[in-house]
């Protein structure tokens, strides 16, 4: 099996971030035509509810929530030795009726487009 390697630091100098969000904001590809979002605004609870799932990792999905808008949805991710795999990792509803669908992920970020964000801020 391959060796899964962890990152040495996390960390990422303010002046490299400035560059990948410039990077970011000028990159008109067909990936992203007319429905730009510079960042997302990230309730506390959202991330407290993801790390109580206590995984090793988290992923973030993008979506496209019911108003339409950009939207990140967080999972929690764990290694399965087996394939070396990081496996998505539900939380569960215990207010589910029994038999209902009782997994679920976590929501509740705020898209902000062009001019809407932090102005004062080096990233933006």
């Amino acid at each position: 099996m391959e060796e899964v390697r962890k990152p040495k630091n996390v960390s990422v100098p303010l002046k490299t971030a400035e560059v990948w969000t410039k990077n970011y904001r000028d990159d008109v590809s067909s990936n992203r035509p007319n429905k730009k979002v510079d960042s997302y605004l990230v309730n506390r609870e959202t991330l407290e509810k993801v790390l109580e799932l206590n995984t090793s990792k988290v992923r973030v999905y993008v979506g496209v929530n019911d108003k339409k808008q950009n939207t990140l949805i967080f999972v929690g991710a764990e290694l399965e030795e087996k394939t070396a795999i990081y496996r998505d990792v539900f939380g569960t509803d215990e207010s589910c009726v029994e038999g209902e669908d009782s997994d679920i992920v976590f929501d509740f970020s705020e898209p902000n487009p062009p001019g809407k964000g932090d102005n004062k801020s080096p990233l933006n």
